[in-house]
């Protein structure tokens, strides 16, 4: 009777054993001691590059840091530049993993050629604003003074987002702007106003906030009626597909989101 017990004792802790180390097996596979998911869980790696209008430079660069420490062992390249300027490069064959447009007419182009893996999403929108050097020197108070005489006037060149979009408050308003240049990306634009080149530029609420101090604002209503949308997506000759899906996830995710309205986007 007493070997019977001693040899039923040492069954059951062999087999309590035997459950603790299959338990101790499975969440070692998936977690840290913190419950955080090891690396070994996170399938993302490589790098990406993401060709992004111009407007979304500061924002994004943000993000891709964001994301690569979400996400050790990424790397995330931007090349930031006109809308047009990027989808030209992209149907030439220059190597990008995602696009993000700052409108939906650019994206189109990308779209008709067989070039997005999947559906663009829209992740942001953004309006117009004057920006104008500190203390705003010429008195620039409405969108009809840009056309005055004498006014230095810098905007985007028609073919860009931000230069479509001035278009259509000019056809909106009956003013007809006379620009001093027109530029191939809204950044170039601030750039002139800013160095003080220019009296005033069209440029994006987003662009004017990122900027600080170096320039000044002037809203006008008339800009609600050019809202440009956000486009992003994967494209078909990636090299790193799952990573570029992954960071247009984000962007259209929660902490995506939010970066981008605290930068002054507005929702999709």
């Amino acid at each position: 009777m007493t070997v019977r017990r001693r040899i039923t004792a040492t069954v059951t802790a062999a087999f309590l054993a035997a459950i603790a180390l299959t338990a101790t097996g499975c969440s070692s596979a998936g977690s840290s001691p913190g419950g955080t998911p090891s690396a070994s869980a996170d399938a993302l790696s490589g790098s990406a590059t993401v060709f992004a209008a111009a407007s979304l430079t500061k924002t994004f660069t943000a993000l891709g840091t964001d994301f690569e420490a979400k996400h050790p062992g990424t790397t995330i390249t931007f090349s930031f530049a006109g809308s047009s300027d990027l989808v030209s490069q992209i149907t030439e064959g220059a190597p990008a993993d995602v696009f993000a447009s700052a409108d939906e007419k650019n994206m189109a182009k990308a779209t008709d050629a067989a070039l997005t893996a999947g559906q663009p999403v829209d992740f942001a929108t953004n309006v117009l604003a004057i920006a104008v050097p500190p203390g705003n020197p010429a008195h620039i108070t409405s969108f009809s003074d840009l056309a005055k005489p004498g006014v230095k006037t810098v905007i985007c060149a028609p073919q860009v987002p931000c230069g479509a979009a001035t278009a259509k408050v000019e056809a909106s308003t009956g003013v007809t702007l006379k620009p001093v240049s027109q530029e191939s990306a809204v950044t170039d634009v601030l750039g002139k106003v800013s160095s003080g080149e220019a009296d005033a530029g069209i440029v994006y609420v987003t662009d004017v906030k990122g900027a600080g101090d170096a320039v000044d604002s002037v809203p006008f209503p008339e800009a609600s009626s050019a809202v440009n949308t956000y486009p992003i997506v994967a494209l078909t000759g990636s090299k790193n597909p799952k990573l570029a899906s992954a960071f247009v996830d984000y962007v259209t995710g929660p902490d995506g989101q939010k970066v981008l309205a605290d930068a002054g986007f507005g929702a999709p």
